[in-house]
């Protein structure tokens, strides 16, 4: 139940400041940008805090889910499911949010990509450190004749 708790308060508030993050650099923000836009930024993610996780909170705990399905197969180490977590965090963001607007390429691939890979990774480590149970190592089968 951690595991899903972790992926629902992480998942929305990382994405949706990276989303943020990458939509204005898009639109082209950040070409004369001094203090008071970034405060602008962060004004604006404040207020829009409560629609990342309104829109954030289900996609986050499906990809908990498969981290929880990951963790139960023993021959995956963690750093193996965080990537393999990252890599299907990163398709679907990239899929949800590239292919969108007159802008379409790798540079927008990638960085909206990095907009579920971040948070993925981030709650897969997370989870990992602070969720999972250590491992008990099997019982040894006593040999019966």
């Amino acid at each position: 139940m951690k595991r899903y708790l972790i992926f629902a308060a992480i998942g929305p508030f990382v994405g949706g400041f990276l989303l943020l993050l990458a939509t204005t650099y898009q639109s082209g923000y950040w070409t004369d940008t001094h203090g008071g836009e970034v405060a602008k930024l962060f004004v604006v993610f404040a207020k829009s805090l409560q629609y990342n996780y309104l829109f954030g909170i289900v996609p986050a705990m499906m990809f908990g889910a498969i981290d929880d399905i990951l963790m139960h197969v023993r021959s995956i180490s963690p750093v193996v499911r965080m990537l393999i977590i990252g890599a299907v965090t990163f398709i679907a963001a990239a899929l949800a949010y590239a292919s969108h607007g007159p802008d379409s390429g790798v540079a927008q691939f990638i960085l909206y990509g990095l907009v579920g890979f971040v948070p993925g990774v981030i709650s897969s480590w997370v989870a990992h450190k602070y969720a999972e149970e250590p491992r008990q190592p099997a019982a040894p089968v006593s040999a019966q004749h």
